[in-house]
């Protein structure tokens, strides 16, 4: 068996000769208007050229309409295969189609807008997989809060300890008031003689409840129409990190970078489209109902009986 042989693409004559079928053929696909110069000629196979003509069309500026033709093999007659108008090296294109989910920008989420994540996020996990003894892994155990620390020490400051955050999601902003104060400052020390990385003063319980209530009454909170329309709690979202002490029972701080409130305290009750948990409802997932059409009728033929020989009787009664 002999083998193949790889022809290289040679224009053919005959076809090259045959810009004028080419052009005949551009015409009545576009107008002769619209069909400018012959520009070049492509030698796409053996016996099959296309040659290029450039539009005037003022929209497609750069534009060239490409017709193929091809001539059998020892057959004199070239024929047209197939016109079509390409972009050319100096066309204007449209930019390259890039996926919603990489064209979203921090910010673009509105009302009622749903950004569900995908499964496979790496930004969120099973609360099942992760390390501790109550399957979170604790800030002050990463590697990043060591580090933190070591730059507190450096710049001659103390890392704050990490509290636990409250056991439930209230909605309820008196929650913060009933926790009782905030536990003052070691050394209680004037701001005059205070040591480096120390605080001298401590937010009292009236300084927390007044930012408690300011919080909550903002638009960070669930009375705005963003939380409202979202189709879950940031208490139930994977992208909140609770905060420490008695206003952790109430707040929250997002950690969505697509999120209108990232980086923000947010009430549990608060909540936006990019909820971790957000899913789309697709339409056309349930089975369509059949269309029955229960008032007209069609005429059959059968057995014995003959259309030309039946005899209607008229829908109309007279009273």
């Amino acid at each position: 068996m002999s083998p193949t042989r790889i022809r290289a693409a040679v224009p053919d004559q005959a076809c090259v000769d045959a810009a004028d079928l080419a052009r005949g053929a551009a015409e009545e696909l576009a107008g002769a208007a619209n069909v400018g110069e012959h520009v070049g000629v492509l030698a796409d196979d053996e016996r099959v050229v296309t040659h290029l003509f450039s539009t005037t069309d003022l929209a497609y500026s750069g534009w060239r309409w490409a017709v193929t033709v091809s001539r059998a093999s020892r057959a004199k007659a070239v024929t047209v295969s197939e016109a079509v108008l390409l972009p050319g090296p100096d066309s204007l294109l449209a930019p390259d189609w890039v996926p919603w989910s990489d064209r979203v920008l921090p910010g673009d989420l509105g009302v009622g807008d749903l950004m569900p994540t995908a499964t496979d996020d790496e930004r969120l996990v099973p609360v099942s997989m992760l390390e501790g003894d109550d399957g979170m892994l604790d800030w002050d155990d990463s590697a990043a809060w060591d580090q933190g620390r070591e730059l507190a020490a450096s710049l001659g400051m103390t890392a704050a300890g990490s509290g636990e955050a409250g056991p439930g999601a209230s909605a309820d902003v008196a929650s913060v008031a009933s926790a009782g104060p905030l536990t003052a400052a070691e050394g209680g020390q004037s701001a005059v003689g205070a040591s480096p990385g120390r605080r001298t003063r401590e937010l009292s319980a009236i300084g927390r409840d007044e930012a408690a209530a300011r919080w909550y009454s903002s638009e960070h909170g669930p009375g705005t129409p963003l939380a409202r329309a979202a189709p879950g709690p940031c208490s139930t979202c994977g992208f909140l990190v609770r905060l420490a002490g008695p206003l952790g029972r109430v707040f929250g701080a997002c950690a969505n970078e697509y999120a209108p409130d990232d980086g923000r305290v947010v009430s549990l009750d608060h909540g936006c489209g990019a909820h971790s948990e957000a899913v789309f409802a697709w339409a056309g997932t349930g089975a369509v109902a059949p269309v029955i059409d229960e008032v007209g009728y069609d005429l059959v033929d059968m057995p014995g009986v003959a259309l030309p020989d039946t005899v209607f009787e008229s829908l109309d009664h007279e009273s």
